[in-house]
């Protein structure tokens, strides 16, 4: 009977209450699920797999320095050529930049980095490919370009700051 009281007035809601609080059930079920999916097989694919995570938050940036130093950007072409992002940041140390040219783009792209009196360049990437370069860099800022023909100078630049 208290039961019937509670319920009362909800006779006509008590199917959407119903279907809304299943639904969440499920979603949060799935949630769950995908973080302990997630989890289990950053620990399970390797035991530095966990350990590494909060060494990349700054415990151990030494043990990390390959993970932690690798910044990802893309070639693109519409609107004019650029990169994205066009500002990058890293810690001092050994910094890679990997340069995704992606396939619809028309023509080779490279990365490069110049600053600090360092000057490292990667090797051209045909349109689907990559190319990285990799730096010992001190704090400062630098700049990060494309070296291929003209597209510097059509604005295929970038800023990185290392702290």
């Amino acid at each position: 009977s208290a039961r019937s009281g509670v319920f009362a007035g909800m006779k006509h809601a008590s199917a959407p209450v119903l279907a809304v609080m299943a639904a969440a059930v499920v979603m949060a079920g799935c949630g769950s699920s995908s973080d302990s999916s997630g989890s289990g097989a950053g620990a399970g694919g390797g035991g530095y797999g966990g350990g590494s995570a909060p060494a990349t938050t700054k415990a151990k940036p030494a043990a990390t320095t390959t993970a932690a130093g690798t910044l990802a950007l893309t070639a693109g072409e519409q609107g004019g050529l650029s990169f994205s992002p066009k500002a990058l940041g890293a810690k001092a140390g050994t910094v890679t930049l990997k340069l995704a040219n992606p396939g619809a783009n028309g023509m080779p792209h490279a990365i490069a980095i110049e600053g600090q009196g360092v000057t490292k360049v990667g090797a051209i990437a045909q349109p689907g490919g990559s190319s990285t370069v990799t730096a010992k860099l001190a704090p400062g800022t630098y700049t990060f370009y494309c070296p291929v023909g003209s597209h510097r100078a059509n604005g295929m630049e970038g800023k990185l700051t290392v702290s």
